[in-house]
């Protein structure tokens, strides 16, 4: 009760502190933060409004709006975390579509010799000898929801369901493998891309793992008057290089 109650204090803090007619904030699952940070550049330089991004897992996020949050644009990294904030009229009606799609991969350490085919009951725990796997939490982060579903279609979960290293968002459990803080993990192929520290391992077979979709909306508590006009712009062909340079996929 009293984390609710701090959390409410704190975004009417905000609320408070945001001008009428602020620059456009978005929140966006933190997969996406290398094309975005990129685009809202180009937007800008362009001639585009003031933008600022907020990056998290899509979970915590969809809550923080549920919370009086005051962003004007929401893009989630799975198609669950957007249904919750459309079911709890958090996003303008008519704004919603379907903008990216991703891959989930394997990862290990960059200088890791481990090789393998990902395939049903493969040795994942064998390859992790006692030690952990990075994921995004699986009960509430879309990455790791996605891994689970994987894992558990191909019969290894339960092999490795409490082997995991939990991360808060995709990008956190990137960076225990980059550090070498655990031997192997599952990302998207985008955070893969981003980082050098690691490299892919293998891709999940697309009939393991349900589709990776972004969706994105403007938010029903918007106060933005450039909001739709950042929005058009990411859902545009001018946006598409900042995306397929990191690995999405824009769907139509």
């Amino acid at each position: 009760m009293i984390k609710r109650v701090l959390l409410a204090g704190a975004v009417l803090l905000l609320l408070a502190a945001r001008p009428a007619f602020a620059e456009t904030l978005v929140f966006a699952a933190a997969s996406l933060k290398n094309a975005l940070d990129d685009a809202v550049a180009a937007y800008q330089k362009a001639g585009g409004e003031g933008v600022k991004v907020s990056y998290a897992a899509s979970s915590a996020l969809a809550q923080q709006l549920d919370n009086g949050a005051p962003a004007d644009i929401f893009i989630s990294a799975d198609l669950d975390w957007m249904n919750y904030a459309e079911k709890h009229n958090l996003i303008r009606p008519g704004t919603r579509k379907d903008l990216l799609s991703n891959r989930l991969v394997l990862i290990a350490p960059a200088a890791s010799p481990i090789k393998l085919e990902i395939k049903p009951g493969f040795p994942l725990a064998r390859l992790l000898d006692g030690n952990r796997l990075a994921v995004a939490d699986p009960d509430s982060v879309p990455a790791g929801k996605y891994a689970k579903a994987a894992l558990t279609r191909l019969g290894v979960w339960a092999s490795v369901s409490d082997k995991l290293a939990r991360a808060e968002n995709v990008r956190a459990a990137l960076i225990l493998v980059a550090r070498q803080e655990a031997p192997l993990g599952i990302v998207y192929a985008t955070d893969a891309a981003a980082e050098p520290g690691v490299r892919i391992v293998a891709g999940f077979p697309a009939d393991s793992v349900p589709p990776i979709v972004y969706p994105i909306a403007l938010t029903a508590a918007s106060k933005s008057p450039d909001a739709a006009k950042f929005l058009a712009f990411l859902e545009s062909p001018a946006a598409r290089p900042f995306f397929e340079k990191q690995g999405f996929t824009l769907l139509p």
